[in-house]
């Protein structure tokens, strides 16, 4: 199985999580998201639509969109689940990971930060609100599901890791970034702590990835 992702791909993130938490030996190739690789032709012929991730497998055509793979990888490998088994928790489990990957992550990927620099004209001062205003408008909206819902438990949805904790925890680390704080989000914050103890997603952190920057 490879897997086409980049250290700082957050959507990435959510898949090498659930890769390591599901045992699955995967090979990762590195495709340089701030150097445009993404956008070279042997890329565009994996993904035409030119974004991370992409996972091939068995030599069948790639799967793209990371809540797209993540579900193939649930049903492909069931165990451990990461998706409760009544229908109401698995919708759940759902529109709060679909918060952060369809409503809030999209407005800060790399192609729309460079539209808002290179075609709006933007300073990096005022793209740097635009990605603050929106981290914190999906992480305000998952603090106030996670707080007052009382299928919360020790993680998103009760007691055992879901889909919902892999983006959640993927939002939380997008925010430090780009110079956010949790201290807004402490029920969030808590989760998220919690998760990233965890060897899988300890293992899948951004900073832990091949090219990414180390400590000074």
């Amino acid at each position: 199985m490879k897997l086409f992702g980049f250290w700082r791909s957050l959507a990435t993130f959510r898949v090498r999580i659930a890769l390591n938490l599901k045992g699955i030996r995967f090979e990762e190739v590195s495709i340089d998201l701030m150097g445009g690789q993404q956008r070279s032709p042997d890329y565009a012929a994996t993904n035409p639509q030119m974004v991370l991730p992409a996972l091939v497998e068995d030599g069948q055509p790639p799967l793209v969109q990371s809540l797209a793979i993540l579900e193939y990888l649930e049903e492909r490998h069931p165990e451990p689940p990461l998706l409760p088994a009544d229908p109401r928790g698995r919708a759940r489990v759902r529109g709060l990971a679909q918060i952060v990957a369809c409503d809030t992550h999209p407005l800060i990927v790399p192609r729309v930060r460079e539209y808002l620099t290179d075609e709006l004209a933007l300073s990096e001062a005022q793209r740097l609100r635009w990605i603050r205003h929106w981290i914190d408008a999906g992480l305000r909206a998952v603090e106030a599901h996670l707080s007052r819902d009382r299928e919360t438990g020790l993680y998103c949805h009760g007691d055992t890791i879901s889909i919902a904790d892999l983006c959640v925890v993927s939002q939380a680390v997008g925010n430090k970034f780009f110079d956010g704080t949790m201290d807004p989000y402490p029920t969030t914050a808590k989760i998220v702590e919690r998760c990233l103890k965890h060897d899988a997603f300890a293992r899948a952190h951004p900073l832990r990835q091949p090219g990414a920057p180390r400590p000074a």
